[in-house]
């Protein structure tokens, strides 16, 4: 039941809730240390309507790279296939490797004659020296990986078809470079050379994600290449991507695009936009599709039997899930629904502070907790850093952040700030509470699929459960099971006290402990934890698998001293494939010490369902 929101808080923009029919109104204006623009996590870009993203004024990037910025996470589906885990680890089966170079080489013949198909359209000498320097490229990359062929001694007619995802590719971008294009004429029969012009915009939208895209893993390939190692048997491959050279002709194609689309109507735009967004797929769909001979580490859930296996996904909320505490939604409707001074109140209902005594209330809460909290994480650290993971050593010290955390609560219930709140405008909050990008599409993923034994605990410390509910209820994810504080009402009116179940860290890895107990099945089980903050500490640690999403200063302080670990989820799973072999278990298994972090949900869903 932690005041995160005092600390910080994730809104990019005022946030505007229609509640009950009498009022709506903006957080930020209302509650007290709203914290600077700068300080704020941006909002997910997926949920800007397709048309605002051509119209931002504000915006200096060029048009592909606002693209490549909506659409990163679809890439991460494609970094994370198992085909490019084990790519990035060096001990892909030279199979596959000669199968995907294979399909390869009919993509980039099918780009190059993309690019001589634009070439034609463009009606700027310009942009027709730019498309074929791109031609030129990409015959270069031929090059590369006929080099490739040549030293396997390997006969690309003879021992590999072209499957079908590369067949979707190649027919897709060959029929957008030809005009047609849903409600478009073909080349031929385009009156005007502005016309054609278009032709050459829709190829290079149609191109643009895949060359940024092979950019991007070649650089995180590179990354996590072992400088004392020089056995990396596709390292030519990274070697080719990762460099200046490649790097600069993927930001030449999205420089072309942007400047082949300034004339462009927001109607063409749109269609530019649909086929960045097609082609990215298509790409994902290229990589899912090659063949693997041999085990993968990734995805979490390949060899998931639902007769045999019980997968548990727990998840904190605030800010884990969402991207404004819950805590300060509840500030904002006890502020904005609150009598004024000079208000009589009724008799036979809850008596309230006044807004103006409310608001100052909530500052001074506010700041006494700030302080605090900061203290009370300082003298909970051992004076020097372990270097040994002590897990007993945490716990006893957590149980102090425990204390802090109940009389700190105590004082918010003492105060009354949470009096005379209305169950039905508690439910409208929860309906238009904003969650992060990717949360619920996971979720969904996971209680909807039918081959999967899975269920998903929510654990928070939020005040009000039925807040919470509520925003699921409204995603259509009723399956989950809430497990949080209650608001006490009369007459759905809250009381101002709350019905305490979940308020620490101790109180989290209890109810963690408790669910796994109330297991009443012999199936084997796998355990993922999600969280954040310091309070989830404990069970990041007991769970399975510990996955930090965007995580605050203080976890990682916290963590650090007490000799615990923080890969990079992506890093850590190349590294296990690396030392995986057939045979073997994937070796996920609590209280390790070590906790993988990502930026977003996308990461969580590639690694535990793939694509």
């Amino acid at each position: 039941m932690r005041m995160r929101w005092f600390l910080r808080s994730p809104i990019q923009s005022p946030l505007n809730l229609n509640l009950s029919p009498r009022r709506s109104f903006s957080l930020r204006a209302l509650v007290p240390h709203w914290p600077s623009p700068a300080s704020r996590r941006s909002l997910p870009r997926s949920s800007i309507p397709m048309a605002a993203i051509h119209n931002n004024s504000n915006s200096e990037a060029g048009l592909a790279r606002r693209f490549w910025i909506k659409f990163t996470r679809q890439s991460i589906f494609a970094m994370y296939t198992p085909f490019a885990i084990a790519l990035a680890s060096g001990n892909l089966n030279i199979d596959s490797f000669h199968h995907y170079i294979a399909q390869d080489v009919h993509f980039l013949r099918a780009f190059a004659q993309a690019y001589e198909l634009a070439e034609e359209c463009a009606d700027d000498d310009d942009a027709k020296l730019g498309i074929c320097e791109l031609r030129k490229a990409v015959l270069e990359e031929l090059k590369m990986h006929h080099s490739l062929v040549q030293e396997w001694g390997l006969d690309l007619t003879k021992e590999h078809s072209i499957n079908s995802a590369t067949v979707k590719y190649t027919d897709f971008l060959l029929a957008t470079a030809s005009g047609k294009i849903e409600g478009l004429k073909g080349p031929g029969k385009l009156a005007t050379p502005f016309e054609k012009t278009k032709i050459s915009a829709y190829t290079l939208g149609a191109m643009t994600p895949c060359m940024r895209l092979y950019a991007v893993l070649g650089k995180k390939f590179q990354e996590l290449l072992d400088s004392n190692d020089g056995t990396h048997p596709y390292n030519k491959w990274i070697d080719n991507y990762s460099s200046d050279g490649f790097q600069a002709t993927a930001l030449q194609t999205e420089d072309l695009l942007d400047k082949l689309s300034v004339s462009l109507t927001g109607e063409e735009l749109d269609v530019i936009e649909k086929l960045y967004s097609q082609a990215m797929k298509l790409e994902i769909e290229f990589f899912s599709a090659q063949p693997l001979f041999q085990p993968t580490i990734a995805p979490l859930t390949k060899e998931h039997k639902p007769e045999e296996d019980h997968l548990i996904i727990f998840s904190d909320f605030d800010l884990t899930c969402t991207v404004v505490d819950s805590s300060a939604i509840l500030a904002e409707i006890a502020i904005v629904t609150a009598p004024k001074s000079d208000q009589n109140q009724p008799e036979d209902q809850i008596v309230r502070m006044s807004s103006s005594d409310l608001r100052n209330t909530w500052g001074f809460l506010s700041k006494q907790y700030t302080e605090e909290y900061e203290q009370c994480i300082e003298n909970i650290m051992p004076s020097d850093k372990l270097d040994y993971f002590d897990y007993k050593e945490l716990s006893v010290a957590l149980e102090q952040l425990s204390k802090f955390e109940n009389t700190a609560n105590n004082r918010v219930i003492e105060s009354g700030v949470l009096k005379g709140i209305s169950l039905e405008d508690i439910k409208r909050a929860g309906e238009r509470l904003i969650l992060q990008d990717g949360c619920t599409n996971f979720f969904h993923s996971i209680v909807k699929n039918e081959n999967l034994n899975a269920n998903v605990h929510v654990l928070s410390y939020c005040w009000c459960v039925d807040l919470i509910r509520s925003a699921f209820s409204s995603a259509d994810l009723n399956e989950l099971d809430i497990h949080a504080n209650e608001f006490t009402y009369e007459e759905s009116v809250s009381t101002g006290e709350i019905v305490k179940k979940m308020e620490s860290p101790i109180d989290k890895v209890e109810a963690f402990r408790n669910i796994l107990k109330n297991c009443n099945d012999d199936k084997k089980k796998l355990t993922v934890y999600i969280g954040d903050s310091v309070g989830d500490l404990l069970c990041l640690l007991e769970a399975d698998v510990g996955i930090v999403i965007d995580s605050s200063s203080s976890l990682r302080r916290v963590g650090t001293q007490f000799g615990i670990s923080f890969v990079p989820l992506y890093s850590g799973l190349v590294k296990k494939q690396k030392e995986y072999v057939e045979g073997t278990t994937s070796n996920w298994k609590g209280l390790s010490g070590v906790l993988y972090t990502v930026s977003s949900w996308a990461e969580v869903h590639a690694f535990i369902l793939g694509c």
